[in-house]
């Protein structure tokens, strides 16, 4: 803990566009750069109580 995560080279499944991820990519599933990644996962609002 405390050190930066490795970088791996991966290709955007979604735009194509060569990125790098904090994880090692895993042959046939999909990567995201982080601009597609936030635009499928738009961060859920806060519930109000």
């Amino acid at each position: 803990r405390g050190e930066p995560a490795e970088k791996h080279k991966a290709t955007c499944s979604e735009c194509g566009q060569e990125c790098e991820v904090p994880f090692k990519p895993t042959p046939g599933k999909s990567v995201y750069c982080f601009e597609c990644f936030k635009e499928k996962n738009p961060r859920p609002r806060p519930r109000r109580n």
